[in-house]
């Protein structure tokens, strides 16, 4: 969280709100369930960087500032995501790695639900540092699979370099080749996950040139993209 920037970007009367805030959430922790949808209001939403708005920013510092471990933290967590609005479930999630110590495993089934949402800013906000560092591989394949279809970009999705591994890369390139059978294009992000595993990217060619001579145009898309040479059958000639 940038913290430093936060407290420069905000007004001096913003500051002074949260710098009490903070003081009543740790002195009183039930006091943040009035504080926390209130952040927005007084702090505004100005964008601070790439990954937080100074609301995200300053309801993050209240959640920190919670003198609580384990289910009890959990609980007052899940409480606040489960009532808040897009924006409050936001901030709840990407706090989640300011609080991974205290919390451990026992906050994944926030990201659970999460990854069940429509709104694909907190599917994103989701799948942050804590699920890329906590998350089981078959549930972090699939939410990484929900982002394609969602065409959130998968450069926003903590931890894949990382955690990609064949079998994801299998399971992408099943998605391309129901693309490239519906003569649709794929997301360009897609490629370079499965171009990391040579086998699974042999597959994805032998598939596209036997879709050729009906999805050419596809099928040529999905062999540029994975460098293999189309091998196309030369078309059929009249005898004379």
């Amino acid at each position: 969280m940038p913290t430093a920037l936060l407290t420069a970007t905000l007004s001096p009367p913003a500051r002074r709100w949260l710098d009490q805030a903070v003081a009543s959430v740790t002195a009183r922790p039930p006091a943040i369930r009035a504080l926390f949808p209130a952040a927005r209001r007084h702090c505004g939403q100005a964008r601070l960087d790439a990954h937080w708005t100074t609301d995200e920013a300053a309801r993050a510092a209240l959640l920190t500032a919670l003198p609580l471990r384990g289910q009890p933290l959990r609980d007052e967590l899940a409480a606040l995501q489960r009532h808040g609005d897009p924006a409050e479930q936001r901030a709840v999630l990407k706090a989640l790695p300011l609080l991974d110590e205290p919390l451990a495993d026992l906050a994944l089934p926030l990201v659970r639900e999460a990854l069940r949402s429509n709104d694909t800013t907190v599917v994103e906000a989701a799948l942050g540092p804590y699920a890329a560092a906590r998350l089981p591989d078959a549930e972090y394949r699939q939410a990484v699979l929900k982002c394609v279809f969602c065409e959130i970009p998968l450069d926003r999705v903590s931890g894949l370099p990382a955690r990609a591994d064949r079998e994801l890369a299998r399971m992408l390139a099943d998605f391309a080749h129901e693309r490239t059978a519906a003569g649709r294009d794929v997301p360009s992000d897609v490629w370079p996950l499965v171009r990391a595993f040579p086998e699974v990217a042999d597959t994805v060619a032998t598939r596209a040139r036997l879709l050729a001579p009906t999805r050419p145009e596809a099928a040529a898309r999905a062999l540029a993209a994975v460098g293999a040479a189309p091998e196309l059958p030369a078309p059929l000639t009249e005898e004379a």
